[in-house]
């Protein structure tokens, strides 16, 4: 099948590429002409795991292309998947510019029966602003081109994308369009083999599941911090209860760890939109808020934790940082729990020595020449003249590192653990301080 998909950013390089491994034939545009020369040299101007692989295999193999040229690839694929960025605007409500300026592309150059797929996180009711776009811009030129809007919301982990992509727990088309339904069913057909993933719903119900998959997963992790916060007043170990709760299989271990708040380009902003959709509907989503709120605070205790130990005023103070990235295999720090820490270290006169395997560019371009922020090229020359550790994101290869060696490089012997890594009894039977995230009264 013909397959055209606007963006190519996180969503949009995924979705092209893993279509184009099934067969199709997928062109990928994109306005901004230094990401498609980058593709075009064979680079990935994203770090997922495995992505650069299946980018390459396809392009060689003549089924992936990338282009600047809008009317090519509208001309190209009967479907036409939206996979553009809908950033939170000013009041938390998704800014759908993009992704209408798409639509709006789309109807202004079509002139025979195209799909278009909703692949973007938009709210409820975005499906019929993409058809009025469309619709307008084919009125403005006396097009009678027949088109279905399709909502088909993605739902990747950064970092697990492209094995989410191939082999998808379930695959929500929402439609009314008895065409675009079969279009769709054949293109996920290779997706479905073991059995039919594919869940046939009208688009609002489309729209609304991948919100509420988002919202529920950060209400787990929000209400699994608030339950870490009370184990450590009163001296219980949350790490117990996890594994307590999780086993009942009603709930589950999914998401039940304990931390230092979530992060990312989607959980933070689809709470936000959540709330203010439901806002503009008359609807207060109470758990939403406060898991909101719950999520703001929780990314300010390990500074809590720092300022207990060593006061408020932390000036002449270094402090070594693992991890930059909202989360293992991906260099993605948008809303990262880092961005927090580093700013209120900084702002009580304190510097910082980070180490992150693959988001040290990122930090880079985030923080600018900011001379109180270093960072190393290990971990452990990170903690080189430190007066602490401080872990931020669970990394594998922190998993495993030698307690000896860093109690006798820290000049106090003490790890702020924002993730919950290590065993408490064997940090401690090695002199260390052990500041984790609900693990008993010491943390």
């Amino acid at each position: 099948m013909k397959v055209s998909v606007v963006g190519t950013g996180y969503v949009g390089l995924v979705t092209g590429a893993c279509l184009a491994e099934m067969g199709n034939d997928v062109l990928c545009l994109d306005v901004d002409p230094n990401k498609i020369r980058i593709l075009e040299e064979g680079g990935i101007p994203i770090h997922e795991p495995g992505l650069d692989s299946v980018v390459a295999r396809n392009v060689k193999a003549g089924r992936l292309a990338f282009t600047t040229d809008i009317a090519r690839a509208v001309a190209h694929g009967t479907l036409q998947f939206i996979a553009v960025g809908t950033p939170p605007d000013e009041d938390g409500s998704a800014d759908l510019q993009y992704v209408l300026a798409a639509a709006r592309n789309i109807g202004r150059l079509m002139t025979d029966y195209k799909v278009v797929v909703d692949k973007s996180t938009v709210p409820v009711g975005t499906a019929d602003k993409v058809r009025a776009a469309i619709a307008d811009e084919l009125a403005k030129r006396g097009s009678d081109a027949r088109f279905a809007v399709v909502s088909n919301p993605e739902f990747l982990k950064e970092g697990a994308a492209v094995d989410d992509f191939m082999r998808p727990d379930r695959i929500v088309v929402g439609a009314d369009d008895e065409q675009a339904i079969l279009l769709m069913r054949a293109l996920y057909a290779p997706f479905s083999r073991n059995h039919d993933k594919v869940l046939v719903m009208d688009v609002r119900s489309a729209e609304l599941t991948k919100y509420a998959a988002n919202a529920m997963l950060a209400t787990r992790i929000s209400f699994m911090n608030e339950l870490a916060l009370l184990a450590e007043k009163m001296g219980a170990d949350i790490e117990h209860v996890r594994q307590g709760i999780g086993s009942d299989q009603r709930i589950g271990f999914h998401f039940l760890y304990a931390g230092c708040g979530y992060g990312g380009s989607c959980f933070p902003k689809d709470v936000k939109a959540l709330i203010k959709t439901a806002g503009g509907e008359g609807q207060d989503l109470k758990v939403l808020q406060a898991v909101e709120a719950a999520n703001d605070a929780q990314k300010m205790v390990l500074v809590n934790k720092v300022v207990k130990r060593f006061g408020e005023n932390l000036s002449g103070k270094h402090f070594a940082m693992w991890g930059l990235a909202f989360k293992p295999n991906t260099d993605d720090m948008r809303e990262a729990t880092s961005r927090v820490v580093i700013h209120e270290l900084l702002q009580r006169g304190a510097t910082v020595s980070a180490y992150d395997p693959v988001a040290t560019e990122e930090a880079r371009r985030i923080f600018g020449d900011e001379p109180r922020l270093s960072f190393a090229t290990t971990p452990m020359a990170a903690l080189e003249g430190t007066d602490a550790l401080l872990i931020v994101t669970e990394w594998k290869e922190f998993r495993s590192p030698d307690f000896d060696k860093i109690k006798a490089t820290l000049k106090s012997p003490v790890i702020f653990d924002g993730r919950n890594l290590y065993e408490p009894s064997l940090v401690s039977a090695a002199g260390l301080d052990y500041q984790a995230i609900g693990r008993g009264v010491n943390s």
